[in-house]
């Protein structure tokens, strides 16, 4: 599908350059002949303009002059503008003084291919400025209605903020003061605006310039930077902090990318560095199908798998309205994309059987599961069905037809298991383990731990908590979980999948474990609120199944380093697949009685370590 308006747009601007080119090459003969220009010079202005023009714009677009953001124009787009200018100039002259003695450009003064190069210069840039320099002379924003605001950070993007702010009518901001950790940079004036100290001063900054808003454009920094200038704007009383994510700045910033700080914000990881091209390669133009696709993690692989192309993307879920969503992302960020929602369950073999054998996928990621807990030690019967025999159904039918790679999601939880969850899932990678020895389809699973902000996680029940202004509660004071941002997961399944030569268990660095005391008060504070005074946090007690701390190796196992630095490989022992067998056809007979000891007991012949909570 055609970006049609983008297309017109780019063609106008291809236009207004050769109109621009043709006038400038007039006026330099004009120029240059003091109002009189000669008849026979008539024909050199419009060879001229002809070749300029085949140069100019074709090095204009080389230098992505006509894909720039109009309302967003900078020092950039200016020094790509002199650069493509210059570098015509000296093509186009050189060709002029090849064919000057001859038929082409016979007795064709040079002094105008100088004025018409400055001339050009000038047209090009007030054609791509005229709408920047319209919106800082002409359209001044109103100061009505505007909180007085304190922006730390002046970095690029803190720049660019700034600069959007001052120009935008609409802004809820009036900029008084910059805060930033250069001491060199103390007393700077940035657009009018001056730098006012650093951020141990924010207190005091906000007391003798009256600041009402705080906006924290650090995208880059160490999130204990970040926290820092969020606590010394709390203490000063500031209610309202707004925060920069660090995003793709496509076509410049906007105050639409300014967003309330969240507590991943505070707990934030080093940026993950992805083998691009290796995910690129292991993607691009396959059939992939993702299960579980209306889930956190499932909803966030389809998004990151669709930027590497593939031929075909099946998104697949049991949750109708989740598919329904993701439909909708679909059409509306990836028109250009051949994909497919279907709803299904897992567990339906016949309806698994058919949608392999139609669409032949060439990747399988493997995400759908149940995943709570306590809900799954009250139904360990359909955790079974889900977790173990819906991952079988799965793995099967990639067998049958011969998918290329199989990539299970599995959790923490899986080692060591004191809950029925996460043994079966333990289950499921012994399952792709041995489905790995059985064909041609090479199968790998993912460990790692809790993700911020998923459905069902502590962030999201913390939150409605502490909206209605009701005891937070957790289960134990010393109670620690491993976090990782969606994103920053889903990057290294497919990072991983890439990597996988099939039987592999691939386990994420998940950095070190947060305290969930620290933060509920960190989610408390940033709500403006104090924890214990305003908001009580009441401590319960584990539920069936729950550790007080998380692993993610078995000790016995250890694993083994890979390229990645954030990706390592769980040691484990080989699978004994007659006994797998047995033990599943066992416990598949237990699933009729649905007796909860025996379904434990069953799964704890397979899985020796678990010990049911």
């Amino acid at each position: 599908m055609f970006d049609f308006v983008r297309i017109i747009r780019k063609s106008l601007f291809f236009l207004a350059d050769i109109v621009a080119i043709g006038l400038a090459f007039y006026l330099a003969f004009f120029l240059r002949f003091e109002g009189t220009i000669p008849a026979d010079q008539f024909q050199n202005i419009f060879r001229a303009a002809i070749l300029a023009s085949f140069i100019y714009v074709y090095l204009f677009n080389h230098f992505k002059l006509y894909s720039f953001s109009w309302s967003y124009v900078s020092t950039v787009d200016l020094m790509s503008l002199t650069k493509a200018t210059t570098l015509s100039f000296v093509f186009f002259l050189a060709i002029v003084s090849i064919t000057r003695d001859h038929f082409v450009f016979f007795s064709f003064p040079r002094s105008t291919a100088f004025i018409s190069f400055i001339l050009i210069f000038i047209f090009a840039g007030i054609i791509r400025f005229a709408k920047r320099i319209y919106l800082q002379l002409l359209n001044k924003p109103t100061l009505e209605g505007k909180g007085r605001t304190l922006i730390v950070g002046i970095s690029d993007a803190g720049e660019q903020i700034l600069r959007t702010i001052l120009h935008s009518k609409d802004s809820p901001y009036l900029p008084i003061g910059l805060i930033d950790e250069d001491h060199h940079k103390r007393e700077d004036i940035i657009h009018g605006v001056k730098v006012l100290g650093k951020i141990d001063d924010i207190p005091q900054v906000v007391r003798n310039y009256r600041v009402e808003q705080l906006i924290i454009a650090l995208p880059s920094s160490d999130p204990r930077v970040i926290k820092r200038a969020v606590v010394k704007g709390r203490e000063a009383g500031i209610k309202k902090i707004k925060y920069l994510p660090l995003i793709e700045m496509v076509d410049g910033l906007t105050v639409g990318d300014l967003r309330e700080i969240q507590v991943q914000d505070l707990l934030g990881r080093e940026q993950v560095l992805l083998d691009v091209d290796l995910i690129r390669n292991f993607i691009s133009q396959k059939t992939v199908l993702i299960t579980g696709a209306a889930g956190s993690i499932g909803s966030e692989l389809c998004h990151q798998v669709a930027k590497f192309n593939p031929s075909f993307l099946i998104a697949l879920d049991q949750e109708e309205t989740g598919i329904f969503n993701l439909a909708e992302d679909f059409t509306d960020k990836y028109p250009h994309l051949k994909t497919m929602t279907v709803v299904a369950d897992i567990q339906d073999e016949e309806k698994v059987d058919r949608i392999f054998k139609t669409f032949r996928p060439n990747i399988v990621f493997h995400a759908a599961a149940y995943k709570h807990v306590p809900i799954m030690e009250e139904n360990p019967d359909e955790a079974v069905k889900n977790n173990i025999f819906g991952t079988k159904i799965i793995a099967d039918a990639a067998l049958k037809y011969e998918a290329d790679k199989f990539v299970f999601v599995s959790t923490d939880k899986a080692i060591n298991p004191t809950s029925v969850m996460g043994a079966t899932k333990r289950i499921g990678e012994m399952l792709c383990q041995y489905c790995n020895e059985t064909g041609k389809t090479k199968f790998v699973s993912v460990r790692f731990g809790n993700v911020l902000d998923s459905r069902g996680s502590v962030i999201p029940i913390f939150r409605e908590q502490i909206k209605k202004r009701e005891a937070v509660t957790i289960t134990h004071p010393e109670m620690r979980r491993y976090f990782m941002v969606n994103s920053e997961a889903c990057s290294l399944v497919m990072q991983a999948g890439a990597m996988g030569q099939g039987g592999e268990v691939f386990v994420l660095d998940m950095g070190k474990p947060i305290r969930i005391l620290e933060l509920a008060k960190e989610m408390i504070r940033l709500s403006g609120l104090e924890p214990d005074k305003d908001i009580p946090i009441v401590f319960t007690r584990p539920r069936p199944g729950e550790k007080l701390f998380e692993e993610i190796l078995n000790a016995e196992e250890g694993s083994v380093a890979t390229r990645h630095q954030k990706i390592f490989i769980a040691k484990l022992s080989p699978i004994n697949r007659n006994q797998l067998d047995t033990s599943l056809k066992t416990l598949r007979e237990l699933l009729d009685s649905s007796d909860k000891e025996k379904i434990q007991k069953a799964l704890q012949s397979i899985v020796p370590s678990y010990k049911a909570g």
